[in-house]
């Protein structure tokens, strides 16, 4: 081999070995639970903290890596203390509650019609949800606004 060949060749092994290392310790954090944190319960951050992994060749995409991404959540199942939190495992808090009465709207060019819904199953930001119109009982699906209300029809 010439110089130049195994000069490339060592060159690009340190650029490789170089990124796997800057990937690793970007990736070595992980966040667990404090306490017992029950399904159903808003997670805090108070119930939270870092840790290192020991073992840093587990698919972190699967997990939560920092407290951003858990603060605010909802628990689906039990979370015990010092295990991994699974990002399965956690739902965005539900703007609109099953039964609930809440203001549905259907907006399309100027014209605006309003009513009173009642959701027939909880609903979080963005999520379409079945509502039971208030006075004449007709069922319909619309999608869960921001503002804690659902908009029918055109978006």
């Amino acid at each position: 081999m010439s110089r130049l060949r195994i000069s490339t060749l060592v060159l690009c092994a340190a650029l490789t070995l170089a990124a796997f290392a800057e990937a690793a310790v970007a990736q070595e954090m992980a966040v667990v639970a404090k306490r017992v944190i029950y399904p159903g319960e808003t997670v805090d951050a108070g119930a939270l903290t870092e840790v290192k992994l020991r073992r840093s060749n587990r698919i972190l995409t699967s997990i939560a890596q920092y407290t951003d991404q858990v603060t605010g959540k909802v628990a689906k199942r039990t979370l015990l203390p010092g295990k991994l939190i699974p990002i399965n495992a956690l739902r965005d808090a539900y703007m609109v509650e099953a039964g609930a009465p809440v203001a549905v709207s259907y907006v399309h060019g100027g014209l605006q019609i309003s009513t009173i819904g009642i959701p027939l199953q909880p609903g979080a930001i963005g999520d379409m949800v079945k509502v039971r119109n208030a006075d004449s009982g007709a069922v319909f699906t619309g999608i869960v606004m921001a503002d804690g209300s659902i908009r029918v029809g055109a978006i």
